[in-house]
């Protein structure tokens, strides 16, 4: 006698295609089985209702999608006007720098210039000094000798 474990009945019926379609018909020939592999399969079927679940959330989703892309675009809008802010602020700032620099070489002149000045004032208070000094000590000089004569 050949015994057969389940394990080798399921192999049987894996090699034997027929077989397996002739057990099917079987199995759903018999009321009580039928409805459980009904029950069985239905639980992987998605219902109407369920469909209209989805559809629903498929709908909301579209619409906070939509909110979403408005918000995106105006926030593009806002950037592309911050660009453009920053791109006058960016020109302003090379005008500045421009007006600085040329405003360098200025008080860079009127350094020189002063700095020439100084020198020449230095000069002419030594100029004043060598003849006046001279005129000044006569002068003192004769007023000593007015008062001691």
């Amino acid at each position: 006698m050949v015994e057969l474990s389940a394990d080798r009945i399921v192999e049987l019926f894996e090699e034997d295609v027929g077989a397996r379609k002739r057990l099917a018909e079987l199995l759903v020939g018999v009321p009580d089985v039928r409805l459980a592999i009904i029950n069985a399969v239905l639980r992987d079927v998605a219902t109407k209702s369920d469909i209209d679940k989805l559809n629903f959330r498929l709908n909301g989703l579209e619409d906070r999608l939509g909110r979403l892309e408005e918000r995106i675009a105006r926030l593009e809008g806002r950037i592309n006007g911050l660009e453009d802010r920053i791109s006058g602020l960016e020109n302003r700032i090379d005008g500045l720098e421009r007006r600085i620099d040329a405003l360098e070489g200025r008080i860079g002149n009127l350094e020189r210039h002063v700095a020439r000045l100084d020198g020449q004032v230095g000069l002419l208070v030594k100029v004043f000094i060598a003849f006046n000094l001279p005129m000044l000590l006569a002068l003192i000089g004769i007023l000593l000798k007015m008062i001691f004569m």
